[in-house]
């Protein structure tokens, strides 16, 4: 099942995507509430000329990082080494959910940084409460998949990263975190095995499979719900994709420039990039 969120006189509603088009579910609330009851479908109505958001507000943002090549190549840019606890503890930071925006609404360039940059990620939805989660059951607590272009600022990350602290505004900026354009429930896909592209003005500057992965979901959902209780509607992120991002290439984005962001089995995630200045 495919889901999205789509705009609607009385707030945002939730819909599903089909092969014979968009269809109202007849529920009131918003995709986060829609996951705890258990995917209530109502009645189902066909709708037209809708405008899709982002599929969910998420609870929390994690963004790990789980592809080595990604590393090797991002690495070398900002003058930093691969740690070796990276090889054994899969690491994240935390995002701010209210920065985050949908497919084809403008990303925002700060007045703060001459670099920004893409990011192609892969994000997982948690579907129920766990704690203390094991491996071998941490893939059953994943509601589904969406796509996550986690847009930075690089040349305000390299002078964040030597102070230890993870990154700060490099990341958080209202419509830094874009979701979309639908969540694939986990029974449709195989996430260990999807293809991965970026295209900048439709041509491809990047591409990867998800089976690239060091570090896998079943791994970074264990290591976060240590001691912690895991709710529907939190994201994980695989971190980018090898090749996933400008920064890989010393090639950044500029003001009009439109971002496609495809992964086998959800969709295509499209942004346009705004003037600088915001």
């Amino acid at each position: 099942m495919k889901l999205v969120m789509y705009r609607a006189g009385q707030g945002p509603r939730v819909r599903v995507l089909e092969s014979d088009g968009i269809f109202d579910v007849g529920f009131n609330g918003t995709m986060v509430a829609f996951i705890e009851a258990g995917t209530p479908l109502g009645t189902r109505t066909l709708v037209h000329n809708t405008r899709l958001l982002a599929p969910l507000r998420p609870r929390s943002l994690r963004d790990f990082l789980a592809f080595e090549g990604h590393l090797k190549n991002a690495m070398v840019r900002l003058g930093r080494a691969i740690p070796n606890e990276w090889y054994s503890i899969p690491a994240f930071y935390k995002g701010m959910p209210d920065t985050v925006i949908g497919p084809d609404e403008e990303i925002p360039w700060p007045a703060y940084t001459e670099k920004l940059d893409y990011e192609l990620e892969l994000a997982a939805i948690i579907g129920r409460r766990g704690k203390n989660i094991s491996k071998e059951t941490a893939l059953d607590y994943i509601f589904g998949y969406t796509i996550w272009n986690d847009v930075s600022a690089r040349d305000v990350q390299a002078r964040e990263l030597p102070i230890n602290m993870g990154p700060g505004k490099a990341k958080d900026w209202d419509g830094s975190n874009v979701l979309g354009p639908c969540i694939v429930t986990a029974d449709e896909v195989d996430a260990g095995h999807l293809r991965m592209r970026v295209r900048v003005n439709d041509e491809l500057w990047g591409e990867d499979t998800s089976a690239h992965m060091h570090h896998t979901f079943a791994g970074m959902i264990a290591y976060a719900s240590q001691a912690q209780m895991l709710y529907p509607g939190e994201v994980f992120g695989s971190g980018t994709a090898t090749g996933g991002s400008g920064l890989e290439l010393d090639r950044f984005v500029q003001e009009g420039d439109v971002i496609e962001m495809e992964i086998e089995g959800i969709g295509i995630l499209r942004n346009r990039v705004g003037k600088k200045g915001v």
